[in-house]
């Protein structure tokens, strides 16, 4: 069953955190896969109590454009700073709510957003796929985590807000930690500060960090994608605003535990874990699918729950 891509607005969902915007994308089905999950970081301009502001560009806006990003997109707002714990806290709470790829994480942002990312991507260097820093640096003491990340930092050098030797401090410190193999850093000739923002309504982008996974035997970064003047030119082409089910409330997922007769195992299923999210029991799970409590579950088996 096709369903509609919901944008949630969760407000007060966990305690002494952000306010944030959830995207669902339309075919989400716990049952069948898990999703990817994109973090976008906004700058300073958007900081502030109205959560209506997160939409005014970035992934959430590029979304509302037309643009089909295939994964779940958090878009947090910050009051002044961002704090990587806060950032965190959201994406587990998401992880208890909704069946997400773990292994496919990603954090973008610009400008004070740009900060965020590189100090979230520094704070938690194994749970993130893939970082995109967008004319940012880093408040951290030490960024050596970044060298375990495929990471792409972009800066203007005719940005007049954050000075490209901004990114570039952020790059020398990563040098002095070690290999920076997984590292590119585009510094972009006679490009300013804004015009970066249409990075996040390139369908690039979004291919350049699905092409990401903690899985991938060696961890690598993708260096087939080029940044210039000439693409962001083209940024826009194709787009057409369009009109998202926006919902003003807590998460919650498309489907419930009672909404699914059938379920599919993935990798590092069991039946106790299955007969807890979906509500029943092990015994149930047994008599409806015709198998014992000590049967080793297949990746893809169907499983009947009801």
């Amino acid at each position: 069953m096709m369903l509609s891509a919901q944008l949630i607005a969760c407000r007060d969902s966990i305690k002494n955190c952000y306010d944030y915007w959830l995207y669902v994308p339309s075919d989400y089905n716990p049952a069948v896969c898990e999703k990817p999950v994109i973090i976008f970081l906004h700058g300073k301009s958007l900081c502030g109590n109205n959560l209506a502001k997160v939409r005014e560009y970035g992934c959430i806006d590029a979304l509302e454009m037309g643009r089909n990003i295939d994964a779940f997109v958090i878009a947090p707002q910050a009051q002044n700073t961002w704090n990587p714990q806060k950032i965190m806290q959201i994406y587990e709470w998401t992880k208890q709510r909704y069946t997400v790829d773990t292994n496919r994480l990603y954090v973008i942002g610009m400008s004070m957003g740009g900060y965020g990312t590189l100090d979230f991507a520094a704070t938690y260097p194994d749970k993130v796929a893939a970082a995109m820093a967008l004319c940012g640096g880093s408040t951290k003491s030490s960024v050596c985590g970044l060298n375990d990340v495929p990471l792409w930092i972009i800066h203007g050098t005719a940005d007049n807000l954050v000075p490209v030797r901004c990114s570039q401090k952020v790059v020398d410190s990563m040098c002095a930690c070690g290999d920076t193999s997984m590292l590119i850093f585009d510094k972009l000739e006679k490009t300013n500060h804004s015009r970066l923002a249409r990075i996040f309504y390139m369908d690039q982008t979004y291919e350049w960090l699905f092409s990401h996974s903690l899985s991938d035997s060696i961890r690598t970064v993708n260096r087939e994608y080029v940044m210039n003047k000439e693409i962001l030119d083209k940024a826009y082409t194709g787009l057409k605003r369009t009109k998202l089910n926006v919902k003003d409330s807590k998460p919650s997922p498309h489907y419930s535990a009672s909404d699914l007769e059938y379920y599919y195992v993935k990798k590092g299923d069991n039946l106790s874990a299955i007969a807890a999210k979906f509500h029943t029991s092990v015994n149930k799970l047994c008599e409806l699918n015709h198998i014992n409590k000590d049967d080793i579950l297949r990746i893809g088996q169907k499983l009947r729950l009801k």
